[in-house]
């Protein structure tokens, strides 16, 4: 009974705390920041003093989930969709359609048609009568659903952070005649890039880089409140994976197990996805045995917690290298020093997330979450339906002000603890009163008092 009065009340506190921010009269706009490459224990090993004022004025989540695979273009796909890989079609950075014969890779991504089987946050934005904006975000200066956003930019290295955020805030700002973007998407590609050429382990390299990135978020926070912004609008600092160490020691050569003629290679490393020409049963049995530290797996034996199986795009067979192992054709050349893409289960592969605004928490931070509930988190921001996703807006509400939430298994524990105690004390009570009851009624006994006429001094 007292567990369904303490379960009631928390019910009913959430309940309450969902009406009052509904009562909100509109969304504030909202911002969406991806560092590419950002491994969450980054945030202990180097000085990040800017990032920290950022969430310590709002939340932290210490590692998010990321999907397999752990690529730039599915896991940003994911993060505006709330979908998993297979759900969103956005499957590696390389791919091979078999029903249009055609071939995605990151020079060449701007077809409709890789992009198409999700609809990405700024356009459903759109379709709810936003002004959205995208600088640089993957798959942002594609024609999805016959839309893009409002004000894109196509991806160009060469345009620095300071103009990028300068872009932003004026998209999100407007002007007399245009009314101000309710959802921005920016990217930046550090430190990826740093973490490639110099492994994740390189302390000085990274540094550096890092140093670069805290600036850029130093520079973000000074130009919302140049403008007005910072307080009006909130924010979601993120980013899409981790970053691994990777050595010419830890090389994993296809030629070594099979002729290259018996297979066509779509996608390499850490996971390679293959075609094979000749009897696939065949093929699978000598890459299985391949090498100790890959995994080799027919494409209806993919892991379900993978979530990487029911997708036309998949390849027949995929192999999965090791955290740190890296899949090469031949030779001994070590494509970069840094590397990811590898299992999400893996810490190395987590990404982090920071936010702040007048909707988030103060000061409070979280373990982990999952970075397809990201999504359903802006929607409820933006007050728009979310397409359907993989997320729940279950797991990122207690991120929010509006929200009075509970660690669920500290109550329930708390409330066993109360009655394992009430219960002891009651079995104790009985315990006590059947001793009494068995040994009956004391007889009556005359106090004895001794005389003693020393201590009288009036007999004296």
């Amino acid at each position: 009974m007292l567990l369904k009065i303490v379960l009631g009340f928390l019910c009913g506190v959430t309940a309450l705390a969902s009406q009052n921010d509904t009562a909100q009269q509109g969304p504030l706009p909202l911002l969406l920041v991806s560092f590419d490459g950002f491994r969450a224990d980054y945030l202990k090993r180097f000085p990040m003093p800017n990032l920290k004022l950022l969430h310590s004025q709002g939340v932290l989540v210490e590692q998010l989930t990321n999907v397999f695979i752990t690529k730039t273009f599915p896991n940003h796909y994911s993060l505006v969709t709330g979908l998993y890989t297979e759900s969103h079609g956005m499957l590696a950075n390389n791919m091979y359609d078999p029903i249009s014969h055609k071939h995605f890779h990151i020079g060449n991504n701007t077809d409709p048609m890789w992009w198409s089987e999700a609809q990405p946050l700024w356009v459903t934005a759109l379709r709810y009568g936003y002004k959205t904006a995208a600088m640089m975000w993957p798959g942002s200066d594609v024609i999805i659903g016959n839309r893009t956003a409002t004000h894109f930019f196509h991806y160009n290295p060469s345009v620095t952070f300071q103009q990028r955020v300068g872009n932003v805030t004026n998209w999100m700002l407007g002007n007399e005649t245009e009314q101000g973007v309710k959802f921005a998407a920016l990217y930046w590609e550090e430190p990826d890039r740093s973490g490639h050429m110099y492994g994740p382990d390189n302390a000085t390299a990274m540094g550096k880089a890092l140093k670069e990135v805290d600036d850029n978020i130093g520079l973000l926070m000074s130009e919302l409140k140049r403008t007005g912004l910072w307080g009006r609008v909130n924010i979601l600092v993120t980013s899409d994976h981790g970053m691994a160490q990777c050595s010419a020691e830890r090389l994993i050569r296809l030629d070594d197990c099979l002729h290259p003629d018996n297979y066509t290679l779509v996608d390499l490393t850490p996971v390679a996805a293959l075609i094979p020409l000749k009897d696939p049963e065949a093929v699978f049995a000598l890459l299985k045995k391949c090498h100790p530290h890959m995994t080799a797996y027919l494409k209806r034996a993919i892991p379900d917690r993978l979530h990487y199986r029911n997708n036309e795009r998949i390849q027949p067979i995929i192999l999965i290298a090791d955290e740190g192992w890296t899949i090469v054709r031949r030779g001994n050349k070590l494509p970069r020093l840094g590397d990811h893409g590898y299992d999400n289960a893996l810490p190395s592969m987590h990404p982090f997330l920071a936010a702040v605004g007048p909707s988030f928490r103060r000061g409070y931070r979280i373990s982990s979450l999952q970075s397809v509930d990201i999504y359903p988190l802006m929607c409820h921001l933006l007050s728009v339906p979310p397409q359907p996703n993989n997320g729940t807006l279950n797991h990122s509400r207690c991120l929010l002000a509006a929200e009075t939430c509970w660690d669920v298994p500290l109550v329930i524990g708390l409330v066993v603890g109360v009655l394992l105690v009430l219960t002891t004390i009651t079995v104790l009570f009985r315990f006590l009163s059947h001793r009494r009851h068995l040994s009956g009624p004391r007889p009556f006994q005359r106090l004895q008092i001794e005389d003693d006429d020393d201590d009288d001094p009036l007999l004296q």
